[in-house]
């Protein structure tokens, strides 16, 4: 069994950005076969992929994201420890993935790791999440944040009180990067394919969360490009909008007793019934990358 595999999906995407997170995977000594799903209308992009570990798969059509993914998931659940969901705008050194496999082997009861995610510049991308609710995310789209209250419930939300400086057990972690063990995926199942794109991953990485942990590790880190498409492009738009109905049609809109559950606890690592204050995790071995089990 080998111990990382990982999928990539394309449509009409720059393939010089694509070969930069190719081979960001395949630089790796842990890389093992990388799966290309072209949902793009040709199949140009073949002649690009020559290496051996690469398995270049062509849809012939739009699949969707999670559908398209879960093409190559499938392949792997019985072979690779682990598997990546890797986005074609991300890059990363190749050490990363060495850092993953063994802090994930280190924490049994984790089913998905993501990695600190910066932009190119640097800076940082706050993509540790609680459970989305309607509100967070017509807020977040449509509202802007000029107001300090709808700051403060977007930095909550986003879990910025955090410092984003430590282990933490977070219920909504960014499709951007899904280090995930393939045991777990045998448990809570794939993507789930009726969503097109946007949501697949809040869905997944909350299933996920009900059964093992999903843990942000800031000890390595990535870079992701991110150009959030959906704020430009009207047909995204209407994907997002789209995927969200779907999200809390699935979940519930106003009444998610997992959804108040899950955000409680994972609120509760940091603070006290009424103030956002970080509690230190104190571990004896490993100081900066273990949580408590």
């Amino acid at each position: 069994m080998e111990k990382i595999s990982a999928s990539l999906v394309l449509y009409n995407n720059d393939l010089t950005t694509v070969m930069k997170a190719a081979q960001s995977f395949l630089g790796s000594p842990m890389a093992g076969r990388l799966f290309i799903i072209d949902n793009s209308p040709s199949d140009s992009a073949r002649t690009h992929f020559s290496d051996p570990r690469v398995t270049y798969i062509f849809s012939g059509k739009n699949l969707g994201y999670g559908t398209a993914h879960n093409l190559a998931m499938r392949q792997c659940l019985d072979t690779s420890t682990y598997h990546l969901v890797l986005n074609p705008d991300v890059y990363f050194e190749s050490d990363v993935l060495e850092k993953l496999y063994y802090f994930m082997e280190e924490h049994p009861q984790a089913g998905l790791a993501m990695p600190k995610v910066l932009y190119p510049d640097g800076t940082l991308q706050h993509l540790c999440k609680l459970l989305p609710t309607p509100f967070n995310l017509a807020t977040r789209r449509f509202v802007p944040f000029s107001h300090h209250l709808l700051r403060r419930f977007n930095d909550v939300y986003e879990m910025n009180f955090s410092q984003y400086n430590k282990v933490m057990n977070v219920p909504f972690l960014s499709g951007c990067f899904m280090f995930m063990r393939t045991h777990a995926l045998k448990n809570v199942g794939l993507f789930d394919e009726r969503f097109f794109l946007y949501a697949e991953d809040a869905d997944l990485s909350r299933r996920i969360h009900q059964h093992h942990k999903t843990l942000f590790y800031p000890y390595a880190q990535i870079y992701h490009t991110h150009a959030r498409g959906s704020y430009k492009n009207l047909r995204l738009t209407w994907c997002n909008l789209l995927s969200a109905v779907q999200y809390f049609n699935k979940w519930g809109w106003l009444v998610d007793d997992n959804r108040t559950t899950a955000n409680q606890i994972a609120l509760q690592q940091f603070t006290s019934s009424s103030h956002f204050e970080p509690i230190i995790l104190h571990s004896n071995s490993l100081p900066q990358q273990s949580v408590n089990e």
